[in-house]
């Protein structure tokens, strides 16, 4: 014992004061994050009353673990389809707000008179908000079920992504000390690029190998095998020259999109929490009170500027976005406080040696106040609304109100808008995928296998043929993938639009032959270039059916991986109950309504609700029979909803909107029915799958619920296959349906 490590020492000495504290703030109703740091405070240097920590680099050490864990849970925690979804109003509020605060802390930074990388800092500090914090001051005054809060939560959403760009842009403002524009360009293409690659890579192969061996993975596999993926992704960071904190980041949203996501996370959470304490301990620790009551003028300076600042940009921004004063006003009074990321930022400046010792204090003393300062300012959010609704003039208030209904009426984009706007998002990721790989391979792979062969020849041989591989998909997909196929059709149908889709066709055949002929011209002399150039052309011409069908197969296993956790989370969440337990309920969608601008797959009421959207009544006459999902919704339509009581109420609650329950002759003026139709063996449809069977088109209807063999199934798979004797029941037009019924029952 008398050889016992200090860090040994110093974590006991930690965890149990950060136990206390904790205890004490979860006792008052505060953010335990906060226990931490006064924890941290306790235990330094700083503070001689306790027993201080001996080793503070070794704290570091576990600190800076304790930053990646935290990065890699808030991964598992997002998702890229959920980043998809998050409608057009929270990212121009976000990119608002972080723009804004960067100027206000930068601004305020030169005011005060400090260093210009100090003021850079600062002004990143200061335009993160704090999902934990935000979140527990939700949860207690019961608004999160409130519609600005939805707006709050994608703003944070895009706070998240926007904070790890942030880091990566800051560690290379601090290494040049200046800015320079165009490193501050490759950087994000850099980014853009290893974000895409690793995200393709690992949607690839990482679902796979775990659906491969899920028999073999119990909780202690499952736990080391995903903290050495996360370590293995934060290596390949660091040596592509990002934080390891963007790594554990990455590694955490693929392996979001698993079946295994919430197992995983439920595991890592307890080290998490172990490391994620050390973490905000070590925060405290740098609080030095000297420092504080040196600096308390621009302490108190600075939570001032920052609240007024980012209430006023955040609620600018919404209203930008097109939200509702209130709504904008209740957003802006619930993000004015700085949190997790925030430390990360002022952590990676210290590490760097950028900014000066006394910010990191500062940073905490602005969160501690704000985080105290937050509830208040959410619960009086209402209060100022109703002062400022009273005096502002009549005819803004106006102009606000038409501004906002104005920006949720929809204007459908053209055929030939979707079209272009899809060729131009594709010339710019496959560019930025296979140049990026190219220079890969030819300036990193390429020096190393020069040592490793005697031949250069050889080396560079086999640096082409890997290269090469790992281009073909990349290459195939961008020269066969058309630019919205529908669209394309529609337009290909009007000879005027056919000069200008051959001529998109000819530059994407000659974007093909450029970026082929650039990766041999690296690796090969001009006159092998043009050789291999012509063989590579003969053989896919030749070859490429067998070429394709086996892209193809890539394609699908990627897109399965994509999509396995949505099957599977279909598969759990499957009510098995009659459907005639289900009805018909009709909504109003209201002019503000955060689904406008949003198709059916968007708003994935069937997923989340277990709710079918069987009509669509737009107008007074307009009528859509069993929408597509990709139907969007338009501010006023009346949505014609089936399902049970609780799933049509928890939709309800989600759209904001009055439920009128229809009666049956309210439901035979627009001619939609609830019906049983039984399979018989003489049924045109039996043996083909739901889809196959083409009731959706013979009825303008859904198959909503099967029951087969006593088994009872809502929502049934369309390609679910139908059986004899099956009981389909079906949502549609009422004649269609008789008429189907009678030649399905003979």
């Amino acid at each position: 014992m008398n050889n016992l490590a200090p860090i040994i020492r110093d974590l006991g000495l930690i965890l149990i004061i950060a136990g206390i504290t904790t205890l004490l703030f979860k006792k008052l109703k505060q953010p335990v994050v906060l226990g931490y740091i006064l924890a941290g405070f306790l235990v330094s240097a700083n503070f001689h009353f306790f027993p201080n920590v001996t080793d503070g680099e070794d704290i570091k050490i576990w600190a800076e673990i304790g930053v990646v864990f935290l990065l890699f849970t808030l991964g598992l925690e997002f998702s890229f389809k959920r980043l998809m979804s998050i409608g057009g109003a929270a990212s121009v509020t976000a990119l608002i707000e972080v723009s804004c605060m960067l100027v206000v802390g930068f601004s305020i930074g030169r005011l005060l008179g400090w260093q210009l990388m100090d003021c850079i800092f600062l002004g990143g500090i200061l335009s993160m908000s704090s999902t934990t914090i935000i979140l527990r001051a939700f949860d207690e005054l019961g608004v999160k079920n409130k519609r600005f809060a939805g707006l709050v939560f994608g703003v944070l959403i895009i706070e998240d992504i926007v904070a790890v760009v942030l880091l990566v842009l800051l560690s290379t403002i601090a290494v040049s000390r200046q800015f320079a524009g165009m490193e501050m360009v490759m950087s994000v293409l850099k980014l853009c690029f290893f974000l895409l690659l690793w995200f393709v890579g690992g949607i690839f192969f990482i679902p796979t190998f775990l659906r491969k061996t899920s028999k073999l993975l119990n909780d202690e596999t499952m736990l080391i095998i995903s903290l050495g993926l996360c370590l293995m992704m934060v290596l390949l960071a660091s040596s592509a020259g990002f934080s390891p904190a963007l790594g554990a980041f990455i590694m955490g949203s693929i392996l979001a999109e698993t079946t295994q996501a919430e197992r995983i996370e439920h595991l890592v959470k307890p080290v998490k929490d172990l490391f994620g304490a050390i973490f905000f301990v070590s925060v405290g620790m740098l609080i030095d009170i000297k420092v504080l009551a040196d600096y308390a003028l621009p302490i108190v300076l600075i939570i001032v500027f920052f609240l007024f600042f980012k209430t006023l940009v955040v609620t600018l921004g919404a209203l930008v976005a097109g939200q509702p004063l209130k709504i904008a006003i209740h957003a802006g009074m619930s993000q004015a406080q700085i949190g997790e990321f925030s430390f990360i930022i002022a952590t990676l400046g210290l590490s760097l040696g950028v900014i000066s010792h006394f910010l990191y204090p500062i940073a905490v003393a602005v969160s501690a106040i704000t985080t105290f300062t937050t509830p208040y300012m959410i619960r009086s959010a209402g209060r100022f609304y109703r002062f400022v609704e009273k005096h502002l003039p009549a005819r803004w208030l106006k102009t606000l109100t038409r501004y906002s209904t104005g920006t949720q009426t929809i204007s459908q984009a053209s055929d030939w808008q979707l079209v272009l706007r899809s060729f131009l998002t594709q010339l710019f990721v496959f560019s930025l995928v296979i140049l990026g790989i190219i220079v890969l391979f030819s300036e990193y792979l390429r020096p190393r296998l020069l040592q490793q062969f005697a031949n250069p020849e050889t080396a560079n041989f086999v640096t082409a043929a890997f290269c090469f591989v790992v281009l073909s998909p990349f290459l195939w997909a961008y020269a066969t993938r058309k630019s919205q196929p529908t669209a394309f059709a529609n337009l290909w149908r009007n000879k005027r639009f056919r000069a200008p889709l051959i001529f998109l066709e000819v530059i994407r055949g000659g974007l093909v032959i450029t970026f082929i002929s650039v990766f041999l011209l690296l690796f090969f002399s001009f006159s092998t270039a043009i050789i291999g150039l012509m063989l590579l052309l003969s053989l896919g011409f030749a070859f490429s059916k067998k070429i394709h069908r086996f892209y193809v197969r890539l394609e699908e296993r990627f897109f399965n991986n994509y999509n396995d956790r949505e099957r599977q989370l279909a598969a759990d969440n499957r009510i098995e109950l009659a459907p005639w337990d289900a009805h018909i309920a009709q909504f109003r969608v209201p002019a503000d309504s955060s689904i406008s601008a949003q198709n059916l797959e968007e708003i994935a009421t069937r997923e989340k609700f277990g709710v079918n959207i069987a009509m669509i009544k737009r107008g007074d006459s307009y009528i859509i029979n069993a929408p597509s999902r990709f139907e969007q919704i338009y501010p006023g339509d009346v949505l014609f909803a089936i399902g049970t009581d609780d799933q049509l109420e928890q939709f309800r609650l989600f759209l904001e909107s009055e439920v009128n329950t229809t009666s049956d002759s309210a439901l035979q003026d627009v001619g939609i029915v609830l019906k049983k139709l039984k399979v018989s063996a003489s049924s045109p449809f039996l043996g083909q799958t739901i889809r196959e069977s083409g009731i959706r088109e013979k009825t303008q209807g859904l198959v909503v619920g099967l029951e087969r063999n006593q088994r009872r199934i809502l929502n049934p798979d369309s390609h679910l296959k139908i059986q004899l004797n099956d009981m389909l029941w079906i949502v549609g037009n009422k004649t269609m349906i008789e008429s189907l019924k009678r030649k399905a029952e003979l």
